[in-house]
């Protein structure tokens, strides 16, 4: 029998046009306050590498501050041609906030005006015709400086859910004053629409927030698709906020019911919860939904290390795209399936967004996972010497979490030059300990050329009381002179992360030259005692000869 064929259809692709509130929104994030220079490098990054369409970079009337830094934007924007990208937060103020961009240079205002009745009557403490004619004051005085103009419609989630009679009062009064001799039906039907396209010229956008972050995705769809049916051509975007974790989620909602922009921040700083973090809508309207952005992803990562860096807020380690823990593999099983053809990659390949694939080192790792850290330091292993390494790595892990690539060098150097087969000299059990008033003691039992020895002895440091119980046992058991430490130096590795290893270089007096020997461990007196039996077990093997 032939396939069965299945009726399918093509949806067209839309195109989403992104604005970056991060120098408005994302700065109400608690304890956050960019300098002037700092928004206008981060505006930079964000028109020219990032290429966001649009960015949203403070309210007007705020300060001195707020206004040096929206002159110094608006100059680079319009030497570069990017000025009707810039945009200013601004307010139905008898011409205020519109005077005050058109001072620092700016031409687009982001008008914001009531979007549910209860913010009009009980906030501003007017009646809906009256908020009306304020608005269209505003855009007139708009239009006679020359500043475009975007509409917020605040509070429209709860609007759409406890007075939408308002809110379409609101709308067809605004599109009513420049229909341009357009007519429109003036039923009270939810479901009516416009004869004809619903245009504004006063008015380039209106701008649907969900303020206080109460809607679900079911709901956005309702909503919008209301908005969408009674006003065809409008163009509509969404701002989400993240009170219930569903910013991103609610932003997809709003593309596929017509939302032709998203407001988005970086790593989701803002207000409370924050806003949709822009890394996140980028993948999910990519990936998910195969919609248009102008958003250049490899710029991305670059551009949420300097927010983090401004902000002073950290980006959490399991955040989606930019988080520092998203690309790493911890289980050696997927890094084996890694190998074998890809198995546990998606389509967030990490140089898509400027980063790349690590594969994490600790107990959990397997030989896959250093294998795989091996293969990008291009060093090459027999199975013998990878099986002592990932052993040692083990070790390693149970006592700290992370062993980072930064790491494996060291440790592969540590573990083949000296893997304790053959020691002459081994070290059986120790206790040191330290406590308030009391000088650190050392008890040590050792073995040397297959006998053991014990001693106890108190010093200014752990370290100290362990080497002077060595001396001890030295002197009574063996008769022997215990080398003299010459120098004492601890470093970790290189590497931001590298907290799982201390590395101790010790020299030694020795004969007429000196000895030189090398510990690594996670705890920093651990590694000095591997360092001094590497040198025992040194002088031990010379004398044996």
């Amino acid at each position: 029998m032939g396939e069965k064929k299945v009726n399918t259809y093509q949806r067209m692709v839309p195109f989403v046009e992104i604005m970056d509130a991060t120098l408005r929104d994302g700065e109400q994030t608690n304890g956050v306050s960019f300098l002037p220079h700092e928004k206008l490098v981060m505006a930079r990054k964000l028109l020219s590498d990032v290429n966001v369409d649009r960015i949203e970079i403070a309210s007007a009337r705020v300060s001195e501050g707020e206004r040096e830094a929206v002159t110094k934007i608006c100059a680079y924007a319009q030497k570069n041609g990017l000025l009707e990208r810039v945009e200013v937060l601004g307010f139905v103020d008898g011409g205020k906030s519109i005077d005050w961009i058109a001072e620092c240079g700016g031409k687009v205002v982001n008008l914001l005006a009531k979007g549910s009745l209860k913010h009009c009557t009980h906030q501003l403490q007017k009646t809906p015709e009256e908020h009306i004619s304020d608005i269209q004051k505003e855009l007139e005085y708009a239009a006679s400086k020359g500043i475009s103009v975007n509409l917020y419609l605040e509070d429209w989630s709860n609007g759409m859910k406890d007075s939408p009679e308002y809110v379409y009062q609101l709308m067809d009064a605004l599109l009513a004053a420049d229909l341009r001799g357009q007519k429109r039906t003036n039923s009270d039907d939810d479901n009516d629409v416009c004869e004809s396209p619903c245009q504004s010229a006063a008015i380039k956008r209106f701008m649907l927030p969900d303020t206080l972050g109460v809607m679900n995705p079911l709901q956005v769809i309702e909503y919008f698709r209301k908005m969408k049916k009674r006003y065809p051509d409008v163009h509509f975007d969404f701002h989400a906020h993240n009170d219930y974790d569903l910013a991103v989620s609610n932003s997809l909602a709003a593309v596929l019911s017509g939302a032709r922009g998203l407001h988005v921040t970086v790593n989701g700083l803002g207000e409370r919860c924050g806003n949709a973090p822009m890394a996140s809508v980028q993948a999910i309207l990519k990936d998910q939904f195969h919609a248009k952005t102008n958003i250049v992803e490899s710029q991305l990562n670059d551009l949420s290390r300097m927010v983090e860096s401004f902000s002073g807020i950290s980006v959490a380690p399991n955040q989606p795209i930019v988080g520092e823990n998203v690309f790493t593999q911890v289980a050696g099983v997927h890094a084996d399936g890694d190998t074998k053809d890809q198995l546990y990659y998606n389509e967030l390949i990490p140089e898509r967004f400027g980063r790349k694939r690590e594969y994490a080192l600790g107990k959990q790792s397997g030989r896959a996972n250093i294998a795989k850290n091996l293969e990008e330091l291009g060093l090459e292993l027999t199975p013998e010497q990878t099986r002592r390494v990932t052993e040692r790595i083990t070790e390693l892990g149970d006592k700290k979490e992370i062993v980072t690539q930064d790491d494996l060098p060291y440790i592969v150097s540590d573990v083949l030059k000296h893997d304790g087969s053959e020691d002459k000299v081994k070290l059986i059990s120790y206790v040191v300990s330290t406590a308030y008033g009391l000088r650190p003691g050392a008890n040590i039992k050792v073995e040397i050329n297959g006998q053991q020895y014990e001693g106890s002895a108190v010093g200014d440091g752990q370290y100290d009381a362990f080497v002077k119980t060595l001396r001890y046992i030295y002197k009574k058991y063996l008769n022997r002179t215990f080398p003299t430490l010459a120098n004492y130096q601890v470093s970790i590795p290189p590497g931001g992360r590298t907290d799982a290893l201390v590395q101790t270089v010790i020299s030694w007096h020795y004969k007429d030259g000196l000895l030189r020997t090398r510990g690594l461990d996670a705890d920093q007196t651990e590694a000095a005692i591997k360092a001094t039996f590497k040198m025992l077990n040194i002088i031990e093997s010379e004398i044996s000869k």
